[in-house]
């Protein structure tokens, strides 16, 4: 009925950008960050990442502060230039051009889901500040769902984390993974991919039969 698009490390190669800039801040507070604290939080909201980031580097910024500090640096960069998966944007045409509606399901906030879906064909958006559970919890699916008018339990989402697949299927969702910097576990109503590239619309259906 649909397919819902998760954002970082499915569409945009953001994560890298998350690591730079959570690196930055460790460094202006003289902290020690490593790339494994940036892989725990791939998926994660941003609210717990704030936190986790606050105690693992022992600073005195709120969460929230921390967050408004990412959140700006990363959408300043993507205003400069968006370095896209595979396959994802074309992928995203070709579901247009048959007229299969398209959301975006996202925990990043709004400045980087707009920078980012201002020139893509999605029906909906979807923030992490748009929900008060976020992935893992299914509520970002079953919004995305109904703001698109149809049955989550219909729909395609197209994820990268392990976090962002357990939203999904909670929400109903058969889920099409696109494993990135993180390994994402088997489980019903998933199937694995290495890229979208040259991936059809006409494919995805078989994927799941």
């Amino acid at each position: 009925a649909a397919v819902l698009w998760d954002l970082d490390g499915t569409i945009v190669d953001t994560e890298p950008l998350w690591m730079a800039d959570e690196h930055a801040l460790a460094a202006e507070h003289d902290a020690i960050w490593t790339e494994e604290d940036g892989l725990a939080l791939v998926g994660n909201s941003l609210i717990a990442s704030g936190h986790y980031i606050r105690d693992k580097l022992g600073i005195e910024m709120s969460a929230e502060d921390v967050v408004g500090y990412l959140v700006e640096r990363l959408t300043a960069s993507l205003q400069e230039h968006i370095d896209w998966r595979p396959g994802a944007v074309e992928l995203i045409t070709a579901l247009e051009a048959e007229g299969v509606p398209q959301a975006l399901v996202t925990m990043s906030y709004a400045s980087i889901a707009e920078t980012v879906s201002a020139t893509l064909p999605f029906a909906a958006v979807v923030t992490g500040d748009a929900v008060s559970r976020p992935k893992p919890h299914p509520d970002p699916y079953l919004l995305a769902a109904e703001l698109l008018g149809v049955d989550a339990g219909e729909c395609l989402a197209i994820e990268d984390s392990g976090t962002g697949a357990a939203s999904a299927n909670a929400a109903g969702c058969d889920v099409l993974v696109v494993p990135h910097f993180v390994n994402v576990p088997a489980a019903e109503r998933r199937v694995q991919v290495a890229t979208l590239q040259d991936l059809h619309p006409s494919e995805l259906a078989a994927l799941f039969s």
